[in-house]
Order: structure tokens, then C-alpha cells, then sequence
């Protein structure tokens, strides 16, 4: 129950009915005091407590008759959240009966009986009597702990959902992107093709329509050469559609790898006596300290690595300039190097060398389909080894192909 022992009674001179009617309206305000929900304590000038409602010592833990008189900082507001102490100089509940202003505080904490804290607001109000004279302070508080809880569960769930965002809009952002690189992708294949196939044809078309037209009037040499140029053309185009074949392998992850022992020195010595790696001005120059070097790998993937990359320094190597093929074996792993003196890659084309379709920018009228680096890399990849490219623009280029000297299934 609330206290008023401390506020002045009715006058004795007043007469008897507005005496009853003052202890009535005392009695009602006592009343209300102690139905009110919210804790409810007056201050003496002195920071002691002159009536408390039975909201505000539940709160903290204490009897209502425990708390009149006391300092009620002393009581519930003597430290900071963080248990440093809390000066009473420093205190907004004691600056209202100082400074005659009302103050309204949300960011700190009451404590109870037990020694611990709990988040309030709380208003604390100047009292003054009927001279306007200030005797003191109201202060009304409430617990907001389940408010904080209810916020800190909504910043949560904000939290999180505001990361579900991010990450979906990542996705989406990633999907995006992969549309745009297929869509890049599909107009490089379909020019590619388009451009591949119709010059191919073209020789064709023309080799044969002289063929057939001037049959009577061509010598035997001049046919050979038409037929020759038909052959070659023939090969250009099932070579583009072999690689289109292997790249689809690649991707639907149907080619399998098949390592068996390899003699490395005698494999290449082999390869470059081929005729497609003939070259009549400079020959390609097999550079080797070993005279065997035993490994185990895929022979055909090994085939085509080796393949692509000569293929490109033949063509984009003039006839006069020099290609190395080397090979050497350091710490269980067989390092194959392609070096050139050709044309370059320039430093922007650097980063998509090896991307399906992509053809340096200055290969000019150099046939190709941009597509045998990709699968070099993939063929590389699929053995658990590693690719690399130095190169200089008008002074050549060298591939640089680590594979393990025995592959593991």
C-alpha cells in the first residue's frame, strides 16, 4: 500500500464536511496508485522515498515498508548496465527536482533485491506544492525487458532474412550472369561454326564446280591440287566438329580417363614425326636430357594436349621462327613445355585464353575454331595437373603443362 504520512493532513481548522472530502480524495488516489501497473515512487528533495506503489517494489524485489524513507539510487539505481556504479550527480531521476524539468530515459537499467538488473523507461517528473515550490519527484517506470526481447528477436529475424535476401539476390545475380556468359557463348559458337564451315565449303564448292567445269582443259597436277584443297577443307571441318563433339563429352562428363605406362621421349619423338607437324624451313625442335622417361597417363587425352598446342604454334608461328617441344621430369610430375616465336597473346586476352570459343584478337585472318586450348585445360585438369601460359607480343609465346607421373583413379 502506498504512504502519504509523509504529505501534510487536513487542516484541523477546516471545517468537518471538506475535511471528509479531502480524506476522500486522498483515499481515492491511494486507490489508483496501487492498481496502476507501472511502478510509481515519490522522492523527497533528498532522494528518499516518500510512497511507493506496490507495482514498483514488486518489481524490484522489496516490501513497500522496506523502501520508505530510503534512497531509492541507493536502492535501484546504483550501477550501470555494465556494473560500473552509477554516480547519483550523473542521475536524470535527481536532475528533475534540480533543474524543475521533467526527464524521460530509455537506455538503462533498474536493479532488484538479488543483484540483478533489468531494462526500464521511466519518467521522472518535478513535485511541487500549492506555493510552486518544488518538494520533490515523481518517477513512473515499466519493464521493457520482453519489449527488448521482442525487438532483439525482430532485428534477428531481420538480420536473417535480410541475409536470405543477399544470398538469393547473389543467386539470381550468378544465374544472370551465367545466362549472359551462355548467351555470349552460344554467339561465339554459332559465328564460329558459321565462319568455319563456310569457308570450308566454299574451297570445296569451287575446287569441285573447277573440277567438273574445266575437267577436259586441267592437267593431272592441277586436279591433284583441287583434290588436295578438298581433302584438306574436309579435314578442317571434321576436326571442328570433332572438338564440338569432345567438348560436349567434357561437359556431360562421359570421357573417361585411362592411364597406362608411357614411354614420354618416345611418344613425342613419335607425334612430331607426323606429317601435320612437318615443317620444312624449321623444324619443330624436340629438346630432351632424358633418353626415357616412364610415366603413367592417358595416351589419347596426352595426344591431344600435345596436338592443340602445337597446332597453335604452327599457325600462329611464322615459317622462319623457331618451336620447341621440352619435356623434362622433376619431383614426380612431368613438365611438358610448347615454346614459340610467334605472333603473342595479348595481355586483355590473357584472362580468357582458355575459354570455349575464344579467339585471341589479334589472329586476324588465321583460321581456328577457339576451341583447343578449352579442352587442353580439361584434358590437363581431368589428370590432375596444371596448365600455364608466359607470352610477349611479337616474341612468342610457351605453354607450360604439369602433369603427375602416375595418376591415380
Amino acid at each position: 500500500m502506498l504512504d502519504f504520512s509523509e504529505f501534510p493532513t487536513a487542516s484541523p481548522s477546516l471545517p468537518e464536511p471538506m475535511a471528509r472530502e479531502l480524506q476522500q480524495l486522498r483515499r481515492q488516489h491511494q486507490l489508483i496508485l496501487n492498481a496502476v501497473g507501472e511502478g510509481v515512487y515519490g522522492l523527497d528533495l533528498n532522494g528518499n522515498v516518500t510512497f511507493v506503489n506496490p507495482a514498483a517494489a514488486a518489481a524490484i524485489d522489496w516490501s513497500v515498508e522496506e523502501l520508505i524513507g530510503k534512497s531509492m539510487h541507493a536502492v535501484l539505481h546504483h550501477s550501470h548496465a555494465d556494473g560500473t556504479p552509477y554516480c547519483r550527480k550523473d542521475c536524470p531521476i535527481y536532475a528533475a527536482f534540480q533543474d524543475g524539468s521533467t526527464h524521460r530515459v530509455t537506455t538503462e537499467v533498474f536493479w532488484r533485491k538479488d543483484g540483478t538488473s533489468f531494462p526500464v523507461e521511466y519518467i521522472s517528473t518535478p513535485m511541487r506544492n500549492e506555493k510552486g515550490q518544488l518538494i520533490g519527484a515523481v518517477v513512473t517506470f515499466r519493464d521493457i525487458s520482453q519489449r527488448r526481447w521482442a525487438e532483439e528477436v525482430l532485428q534477428r529475424t531481420n538480420e536473417e532474412l535480410e541475409l536470405k535476401v543477399q544470398e538469393r539476390t547473389a543467386k539470381l545475380q550468378q544465374v544472370n550472369q551465367q545466362l549472359q556468359e551462355l548467351s555470349e557463348m552460344r554467339s561465339r559458337f554459332i559465328s564460329m561454326v558459321c565462319h568455319e564451315f563456310r569457308n570450308p565449303l566454299n574451297t570445296i564448292a569451287l575446287s569441285a564446280s573447277s573440277l567438273q567445269r574445266y575437267d577436259t582443259q586441267l592437267t593431272l597436277a592441277e586436279k591433284a591440287d583441287y583434290l588436295v584443297a578438298i581433302a584438306n577443307n574436309v579435314e578442317r571441318m571434321t576436326q571442328t566438329i570433332n572438338d564440338i563433339l569432345t567438348i560436349g563429352k567434357i561437359e556431360a562428363k562421359v570421357l573417361e580417363v585411362s592411364p597406362k605406362r608411357l614411354d614420354l621421349v618416345k611418344f613425342c619423338r613419335s607425334l612430331l614425326a607426323e606429317r601435320e607437324y612437318d615443317r620444312s624451313v624449321s623444324p619443330i625442335e624436340f629438346v630432351c636430357r632424358s633418353r626415357k622417361i616412364i610415366a603413367y597417363c592417358d595416351e589419347q587425352l596426352l595426344r591431344s594436349i600435345l596436338g592443340n598446342l602445337l597446332s597453335n604454334a604452327l599457325r600462329y608461328t611464322p615459317e622462319d621462327k623457331a618451336i620447341r617441344l621440352k619435356c623434362t621430369k622433376r619431383q614426380n610430375h612431368l613438365i611438358i613445355g610448347v615454346q614459340d616465336e610467334g605472333i603473342g597473346v595479348l595481355p586483355e586476352d590473357k584472362p580468357y585464353l582458355f575459354d570455349p570459343f575464344h579467339r585471341g584478337r589479334n589472329v586476324s585472318n588465321i583460321p581456328g575454331t577457339g576451341l583447343g586450348l578449352s579442352i587442353v585445360k580439361q584434358f590437363v585438369e581431368m589428370q590432375r595437373g596444371s596448365i600455364k601460359v608466359l607470352s610477349q607480343i611479337d616474341r612468342g609465346t610457351t605453354f607450360t603443362v604439369r602433369l603427375p607421373m602416375e595418376f591415380l583413379l
